[in-house]
């Protein structure tokens, strides 16, 4: 154990994705698509949302979930919106290309707004936000699943814990990136705290009986951010992501309803172009002077640093790239039975 955490280069973790997810059967744009998400991910901190997950994501290929060579369309498309068929594409080739569909439709009439069905896991949608705010545009995102998380006063799962993320371009700055669940915590904290035997506060999930628990064992649904900001929140999302695009998820599932497809999500992609609004720079600057009046404002007790949304990702980003990117034993190992699996060499580490 003392060879752990692995530390692996940003351009060797890419390319090892690469190769594992072209020996999946995905085209090599496609693989690359995906791999650059994972290890954006991975690069700011949010490990929950990178490579740990490639194992559960070959399992999901091969029962047929996700669809290694999906056939999207564009299903119907009218002035700046449109509805994105993905096919059950992999959730970041599906999102990168509602997010290419909202970004030609900005150009155009300064906004774009595409939904997306039928995607599968989206990953670290702040990746995708992100992206728009480079182009210099405003860009946010937003995915539905599965109930998950308890709907405000009820004992049960009933709405998902549905991130949302916005971005924000800036001048001569990183963009501002702001990415959310709508849980009070994240599932993964749960989980880490069973693996470690802790126990947990009363107030992040419910046990079978929709009692709260300290107990990370028992935990069935988790509890919303905010308490009915939070399920307000996601059921908002739900309805402009999957019932705009006709391809309800919760009611189906709550219902009891037999389930049509493997895999049952959605997305949406919104960008606004600044152009509209007095042009990039104007509003990029402006944004700066927001920036350093609020880094700027008295520091409570013990804070070194106020940051802006998506800052300190940035410098764990900086970090990383410089000296690696951690791999802790267990996503190695697992990592190592799928290279195992299709004959492909685990990447170099420092």
């Amino acid at each position: 154990m003392t060879d752990f955490p692995k530390q692996v280069s940003a351009v060797d973790l890419t390319g090892f994705c690469i190769d594992i997810f072209t020996a999946a059967g995905l085209s090599n744009d496609h693989a690359r698509q995906w791999a650059d998400m994972l290890v954006w991910a991975n690069l700011r901190g949010v490990d929950s949302h990178g490579v740990l997950r490639i194992p559960r994501y070959m399992d999901l290929l091969a029962e047929g979930s996700i669809k290694p060579k999906p056939e999207m369309t564009v299903a119907t498309s009218a002035g700046a919106t449109c509805v994105l068929d993905a096919d059950r594409a992999p959730g970041a080739v599906g999102m990168n290309r509602a997010l290419d569909e909202a970004i030609a439709r900005a150009k155009q009439v300064h906004i774009g707004w595409c939904v997306a069905r039928d995607i599968t896991h989206a990953g670290a949608v702040g990746f995708f936000a992100e992206k728009a705010a480079r182009a210099g545009m405003i860009g946010m995102v937003m995915t539905a699943s599965r109930p998950m998380m308890a709907y405000y006063g009820a004992a049960d799962a009933g709405v998902s814990t549905n991130p949302l993320a916005m971005a924000l371009p800036r001048t001569g700055h990183d963009p501002i990136v702001f990415d959310m669940s709508t849980a009070k915590i994240p599932f993964g904290k749960i989980l880490s705290a069973r693996d470690k035997g802790e126990m947990i506060p009363d107030d992040w999930g419910l046990d079978a009986a929709g009692q709260p628990t300290n107990d990370p064992a028992k935990v069935k649904t988790v509890l919303p951010l905010g308490g009915p900001k939070g399920s307000g929140l996601s059921l908002m999302i739900e309805c402009l992501t999957s019932l705009a695009a006709s391809n309800p998820v919760l009611e189906p599932i709550l219902t009891g309803k037999p389930p049509d497809r493997l895999m049952h999500m959605n997305g949406l992609a919104v960008v606004i172009d600044l152009a509209a609004f007095g042009g990039l720079e104007t509003f990029g600057l402006n944004v700066d002077a927001l920036a350093e009046a609020l880094t700027g404002l008295p520091k409570m007790a013990g804070v070194e640093r106020l940051y802006m949304p998506g800052e300190r990702g940035g410098e764990v980003a900086v970090k990383r790239l410089a000296e690696g990117i951690p791999m802790p034993k267990g996503t190695w190992d697992r990592l190592g039975e799928v290279a195992s699996k299709y004959n492909i060499a685990m990447p170099q580490t420092a």
